[in-house]
């Protein structure tokens, strides 16, 4: 059977470290067979979240539909169908860019949260599928989950999807030249995470 892997790239240029980096995840799990498709959240129309909770009212294990009508629904749909999923984003802010932050708002529906229970659960507490988290910072990459709340916005958007990390890649010193070029090692990193999806 075809692994399908789906990355969810929330930088806000093409070509840039995180984008060459998922990119590279992408290549190592093509090398083992797998298909993969990339969202740009740049070139996606996704609103923000208005907080209604009109998706969380409802109980079950299926995700709760929200109801606006934008681009966000056809994405989730691919990755339900993904058996593994990379999401990347810069650090900015010392967090994740801000339409990576929509995005993960926007995933409220995979929890059940009826008005009057304090707090919401998850619908799934089984993870279906792997994933690899992705960032890059000026300043050192072990610094990435120690000082900014950029890691657990990754690992959060990932439980959401129903995903295990099996994998990071965090990508530091990357401000020091407009292009920042991936050194061999970081491609062939994440080439080894990329096998691992796969």
């Amino acid at each position: 059977m075809i692994t399908k892997v789906v990355a969810v790239v929330g930088s806000y240029r093409k070509g840039g470290t995180v984008d060459n980096a998922v990119e590279a995840v992408l290549e190592g799990a093509r090398e083992k067979g797998a298909e993969t498709v990339t969202f740009y959240l740049s070139e996606k129309h996704i609103e923000f979240c208005t907080n209604c909770r009109k998706c969380v009212q409802e109980p079950g294990e299926e995700r709760g539909k929200c109801a606006q009508q934008d681009d966000l629904e056809p994405m989730l749909e691919k990755i339900e169908a993904a058996d593994a999923v990379v999401l990347g984003s810069p650090v900015n802010c010392y967090n994740v860019t801000a339409i990576f932050r929509r995005f993960l708002e926007r995933l409220l529906g995979y929890s059940y949260w009826p008005w009057k229970q304090p707090t919401p659960k998850f619908r799934r507490k089984k993870t279906t599928r792997k994933a690899v988290l992705v960032a890059s910072s000026a300043m050192p990459g072990f610094l990435i989950p120690l000082v900014t709340g950029a890691a657990k916005a990754l690992r959060l958007t990932a439980k959401m999807l129903g995903a295990k990390t099996v994998g990071k890649l965090w990508l530091g010193l990357v401000a020091g030249e407009p292009h920042h070029e991936l050194s061999a090692k970081d491609r062939e990193r994440a080439r080894d995470l990329g096998r691992k999806l796969a």
